[in-house]
């Protein structure tokens, strides 16, 4: 009696576990305003963050400082906010750390120290630091002159028979703005030239995520008519060469890259280009950005992507429902699944007895 007692109420636990599981799915698939996850505000973005600070052992910071001293090209942006984060935490940095960073400071900030890595840096965007960019190549490469300076230089190199950079021709064509007509909303046009400018800078400077050179390739491959173009004599030419649906994608990143900018820095937005891998993280790290502020550089350090992104979003009361509804419904299973087994077992066992004490009589 209680076995079926206790399977009848097994089995209403998996229906009203699957209802509502159902339910909860329904209504975030006929409602789009509805959603599993939001995006958390200001406030919560700031206080998931500190709460992820206070659970850093003493020694992340240190560690952290003592790899970036060991790179071949010292980036003082990075290193200034790591040693200013620990002294915002309260966490003093060990003797022998903070020795070799007023070493290191003294090696990179003498005159002709600068010289040669602003000299590199003119000559080749990859040879730059944040520190040295805004110095050497940000007078040209965030500018339409570098836009029409790649335009041309790629010009040459077709008629030349070349090979043509088609990524950084498409990223300086979205920087002048020839993609305008392609843009759904008044003002993305102006964040998106802007942003677009700083990402075919930091594509010279491999500071592009595999994932992110990846969509940028398939905007320049699918979204330009590359014969158009080559036949085009304005800025106008150039747009009807555009396909709108390839490059909304690309053009959302550089807005919301051009939103990092404006809440922080260019280098600051540089700095946080590695961890954007397509237009949701870009949207998720722009949030975080403007909660943040300048302070996001050595969060992003210490934090990694994966706690910096998590702390941008919330889970909603549907989503709630609908992980408490998942959850009760595998559970349930588990344990019907399991009572089978185990009443199986129990038949088999009963058998087998019967069977040797019948052998047993015989």
């Amino acid at each position: 009696m209680f076995r079926r007692l206790a399977r009848h109420a097994m089995t209403l636990v998996i229906a009203g576990s699957l209802a509502l599981t159902l339910l909860s799915a329904g209504r975030i698939a006929m409602d789009p305003t509805l959603a599993p996850l939001r995006a958390a505000t200001t406030s919560e973005i700031t206080a998931a963050i500190d709460r992820e600070l206070a659970r850093l052992s003493p020694g992340t910071i240190p560690a952290r400082i003592t790899e970036h001293l060991a790179a071949d090209r010292r980036d003082w942006v990075v290193l200034q906010s790591l040693r200013d984060l620990a002294t915002e935490l309260g966490q003093p940095l060990p003797p022998e750390t903070q020795a070799a960073y007023d070493a290191a400071w003294e090696e990179d900030s003498g005159l002709w120290a600068n010289a040669a890595n602003c000299a590199a840096c003119a000559l080749d965007p990859a040879a730059c630091t944040l520190s040295t960019f805004m110095m050497c190549q940000a007078p040209i490469m965030l500018t339409p002159i570098g836009d029409l300076a790649t335009i041309t230089d790629a010009g040459i190199d077709y008629m030349a028979g070349a090979e043509v950079d088609r990524i950084a021709v498409t990223l300086s064509i979205i920087g002048l703005g020839a993609t305008a007509t392609v843009v759904a909303t008044a003002g993305t046009s102006a964040a998106a030239k802007l942003g677009a400018s700083a990402l075919k800078t930091a594509r010279a400077m491999n500071r592009l995520s595999p994932r992110l050179t990846a969509l940028t390739t398939r905007a320049a491959t699918d979204g330009v008519d590359w014969i158009a173009l080559r036949r085009a004599r304005s800025l106008d030419d150039v747009a009807l060469s555009l396909r709108a649906d390839a490059f909304a994608p690309l053009v959302s990143i550089a807005a919301d890259l051009d939103r990092i900018r404006g809440a922080t820095d260019t280098t600051t937005a540089l700095h946080l280009l590695p961890l954007i891998d397509d237009a949701n993280d870009a949207r998720r790290l722009a949030d975080a950005t403007q909660a943040l502020g300048p302070r996001i550089t050595a969060r992003a350090e210490v934090l990694g992507k994966a706690r910096l992104l998590r702390a941008t979003t919330r889970v909603t009361g549907i989503g709630y429902a609908l992980i408490t509804g998942m959850v009760g419904l595998i559970l349930s299973v588990g344990l019907f699944l399991a009572s089978a087994l185990q009443t199986r077992l129990f038949a088999a066992l009963r058998r087998r007895a019967a069977a040797a004490d019948q052998a047993e009589t015989d």
